[in-house]
């Protein structure tokens, strides 16, 4: 039996990103709210949860582009929990301005105020002195020191992109590494602090959602930023110019979300390089990320076979080309290395035969999107009477993707009727309830439904819009917002189709 399918079982989930949960502090974190998520997943029979990447953001807020492929958000870092340990005062927290709406992340009030907050919080505390730091910081060995001069240096630099630093830094010397950990040690501790206490939190409410018999799936970008502590510190592992410019970047050809093509910007690898070497930085990446996750969803899988390499130069991705990835070489490698979790391959996109014959020799689920499904041909592949196979996940509509309500909303009335024929029922009204069932009925082995879909929410809460920039990454639930959830209902329907674990 091959590695991959071996643990997996009929499963219901839900999509909700750390940052939409509520809280009072501006953006979702990893306390009382997290915690309480885990519980509402458990009561309507849920046994996983995804999430959105969770490393620090950079300019434009996108989880998809951090400043490290393995540090944490401090944004998620509950600051309740640190009110609780004596490191805060809470009074103190609750006259900070973080935001004027309850259902949008304010990421302006959060840079100005958060990391002020938590520079209190890590001089009240004794961290170093402890066990746990230690152990901590022996375990994140790789990539902490890089990423906390890195972050250290922006600052210094007043957040310019590493590129545009003093040379000597820039260049990484000798000389000028041990010069700025000394001009900027008490930053590079507080940058270590803020890791340390968001992998503290993170652990123990991933143990405390496996006790519940849920399980945490992460989101993996194939791809790093160009202004990250990874490109900074391993640039030989990147298509950079002796100016370490960027020769060629990452996206995707035009397709139905542009008609320019997705120019994404992020260093494309060196994938010659990376093999030589074994794939260091791919193993440290996986295990770290394995550590964080029960299940790791890789985004852009199709990128690790053929990838769209696009001219820097160029100002959009129509100019780009093919070219082939590591494939097999690197998907082995990423198996060996995450123990007991497991890999959902993102294959959405320009699937050729070498991507799809990849996916099936690993034995990776893919990804069936309903929304892609509903264009009046009765062949298409997302439809769930096409699914050639048990081991895919299948979702209305991802982070993406609009909310399942506002596609409705948008719908031609061909296409309602077409659907209202295709999932078997009379009324336009009764299409958003009929579709989650039928994913929940479909041979599918994982069932994943965006938490707005579960609320009725129209493209307001739209999480993402490919292209586009200004409006993404802010949609939060409103506090008791999970109480419209008929949790009964979604708990009946996961016993009735087999998805029941908890």
């Amino acid at each position: 039996m091959k590695k991959n399918s071996k643990e997996w079982k009929r499963a219901a989930g839900v999509l909700m990103p750390v940052f939409s949960l509520p809280s009072p502090y501006g953006c979702g974190t990893l306390g009382k709210e997290a915690f309480a998520f885990v519980d509402f997943l458990h009561s309507m029979g849920a046994s996983c949860w995804q999430v959105l990447p969770v490393g620090p953001t950079s300019f434009g807020d996108s989880p998809y582009q951090c400043f490290s492929a393995f540090a944490g958000n401090p944004y998620f870092i509950d600051l309740d929990l640190l009110a609780e340990e004596g490191l805060l005062n809470k009074k103190e927290l609750e006259a900070i301005e973080w935001g004027k709406k309850a259902d949008r992340v304010d990421y302006g009030c959060l840079y100005e105020n958060r990391y002020k907050v938590l520079k209190k919080a890590a001089e009240s505390s004794d961290y170093k002195e402890t066990a746990e730091y230690l152990a901590f910081e022996k375990a994140s060995r790789y990539w902490l020191e890089d990423y906390a001069l890195f972050m250290a240096c922006k600052n210094y630099f007043k957040g310019k992109c590493w590129q545009d630093w003093e040379q000597s830094i820039k260049f990484r010397q000798p000389r000028a590494i041990g010069k700025y950990k000394k001009l900027l040690e008490k930053e590079i501790d507080f940058q270590k602090f803020m890791q340390y206490e968001f992998f503290r939190q993170w652990h123990s409410l991933r143990r405390y959602a496996n006790e519940k018999g849920i399980e945490i799936i992460g989101d993996v970008p194939l791809y790093v930023a160009m202004d990250s502590a990874d490109c900074w510190a391993h640039k030989e592992l990147f298509e950079l110019d002796e100016d370490v410019k960027p020769i060629n970047i990452a996206g995707v050809p035009p397709d139905l979300f542009s008609s320019d093509g997705q120019r994404w910007g992020n260093p494309l690898y060196r994938w010659d390089i990376m093999e030589a070497n074994g794939f260091k930085w791919w193993r440290e990446r996986m295990k770290a990320n394995a550590d964080l996750y029960d299940v790791i969803r890789i985004d852009h899988f199709i990128g690790i076979v053929n990838y769209w390499s696009v001219p820097a130069k160029c100002k959009t991705a129509k100019r780009g080309k093919w070219k082939k990835g590591p494939g097999k070489a690197l998907t082995d490698v990423i198996d060996s290395c995450i123990g007991s979790s497991r890999i959902i391959a993102e294959d959405l996109g320009v699937l050729t035969e070498p991507v799809k014959e990849l996916i099936a020799e690993c034995d990776y689920p893919g990804m069936k999107i309903i929304e892609f499904a509903c264009g009046g041909d009765s062949g298409n592949e997302y439809l769930p009477h096409n699914y050639a196979s048990r081991n895919c996940v299948v979702y209305a509509g991802t982070h993406d993707n609009e909310t399942l309500q506002g596609f409705l909303n948008g719908a031609p009335q061909w296409q309602i009727d077409w659907m209202k024929g295709y999932f078997g029922i009379l009324k336009a009204e009764e299409l958003h309830a009929q579709i989650i069932r039928k994913m929940y009925e479909s041979i599918a082995n994982t069932v994943i439904v965006q938490m707005q879909d579960l609320l009725g929410l129209d493209n307001e809460a739209r999480i993402n819009a490919p292209a586009t920039c200004g409006d993404n990454w802010q949609w939060r639930m409103l506090p008791g917002a999970e109480k419209k959830v008929d949790t009964g209902y979604y708990r009946w329907m996961s016993g009735m189709f087999g998805r029941l674990h908890n």
